[in-house]
């Protein structure tokens, strides 16, 4: 494995770091640094999204001819790695990041026409129908049931986790169309406009005070056929093809930018155990980093890892929630200071304790959710027992 950058993706870097520097102004840096979600907050978020649509650097992972950017594996890795070094606010994922991937290899020439431009051009805002009340991770017992009726099917159910549907124009479902077969194989793919009647959303706060999920009810909701992707009972393919673009990520640029932001804070606590604990977090960031450079070595040859997403996945989100717990303990009594007003854009109330704080206390109740969203560690750790060790 090579972990040196060739002469062309350096060049390619550079480019990078100077669009972020020349584009990336006050309000969109802010953005970025509050955010403790999958998202930032949406104003931003939507501007730099057209930013980046007209420098057509908006859908990095897709094809080409779909309007994506046509770059390798190496250079959306470093793409990743130097929004996350500038502090670049993050992308709704569900549109760009999942389900317009997924309609380029599953979807039919009208769904493609139809949505992956409005997709592009932010148009259309994406949310993700999974997870219902009771099927989570078990996510093939799911309930919420598709009747075909003539040229629409009706949608009785609920979805629940949804995040930021507040703010979608349509989510992509998966509905049981077949109560009769294995759970698995009476599942079908559905792309819903949420405008449609009998659709209501209702807002879950958070334990880091943010309106960022939400549940969602379905009543008699008439969706066209026309809207299923995939074949009718066939959406677990589907499903399982999302899921592979959902769990690509470059998480160690964030992890080493969530470690340079708390080096102070430790280095004044004069706590010889949260320093040793620092350093043994630095050790696994750069071991998760040397991963990545494995899984991008690998893709570049042309022999992608069939775990390597699930080992990123679990190491990623754990490490994550190590710094969390580090950044917390490193605050002592702070830790109790709740300020979550200035979380808000703008915000210009003076914060009680080190500025870093109310940051550290968001990310921490935040990120408890990241070892459960994208399926579960434990549902990860039986990909790798299955397909790595063949148990």
């Amino acid at each position: 494995m090579d972990t040196q950058l060739k002469r062309e993706d350096e060049a390619f870097r550079d480019e990078v770091r100077a669009f972020l520097e020349e584009n990336l102004d006050v309000e969109l840096r802010e953005a970025g640094e509050k955010t403790s979600g999958i998202s930032s907050a949406h104003d931003p978020l939507m501007r730099w999204h057209k930013i980046l649509n007209e420098k057509g650097w908006v859908a990095p992972g897709w094809p080409q001819e779909f309007g994506g950017t046509g770059w390798s594996d190496m250079q959306r890795f470093i793409w990743s790695t130097e929004c996350a070094r500038a502090k670049a606010p993050k992308l709704y994922p569900m549109g760009l990041g999942m389900i317009g991937p997924t309609l380029t290899v599953c979807g039919t020439k009208n769904q493609q026409d139809e949505y992956l431009p409005k997709l592009l051009s932010g148009e259309h805002i994406w949310c993700q129908g999974y997870s219902e009340p009771g099927s989570g991770s078990d996510l093939a017992s799911l309930q919420c049931a598709a009747v075909r009726d003539g040229d629409d099917y009706i949608i009785n159910g609920s979805k629940i986790w949804t995040s930021y549907a507040q703010y979608a124009t349509h989510i992509f479902c998966l509905v049981r169309t077949d109560k009769n077969v294995k759970p698995q194989a009476g599942i079908s793919f559905l792309l819903i406009d949420m405008a449609t009647p009998g659709i209501e959303v209702a807002p879950i706060i958070t334990l880091a005070g943010d309106h960022e999920v939400n549940q969602v009810f379905f009543e008699n909701v008439r969706v066209p056929v026309a809207n299923l992707v995939g074949a009718e009972n066939d959406g677990w393919t589907v499903a399982k093809t999302l899921l592979t673009f959902e769990r690509s990520s470059a998480y160690a640029a964030r992890l080493k930018l969530g470690l340079g932001n708390l080096e102070a804070l430790i280095a004044a606590s004069d706590a010889p155990a949260l320093t040793q604990r620092f350093t043994e977090l630095a050790i696994r960031v750069e071991a998760i980093e040397m991963t990545e450079f494995r899984v991008q070595a690998a893709l570049a040859a042309g022999t992608p890892s069939s775990t390597g997403s699930s080992q990123l996945k679990i190491m990623g989100t754990e490490a994550q929630q190590a710094i969390d717990r580090l950044a917390m303990d490193a605050l002592g009594p702070q830790a109790a200071i709740w300020q979550p007003e200035l979380r808000e854009i703008g915000a210009n109330e003076t914060p009680i304790g080190p500025a870093e704080t109310q940051g550290i206390i968001a990310d921490f109740l935040n990120n408890r959710a990241a070892s459960i969203y994208g399926g579960s560690n434990e549902v990860q750790r039986n990909i790798l027992a299955k397909m790595a060790l063949g148990l």
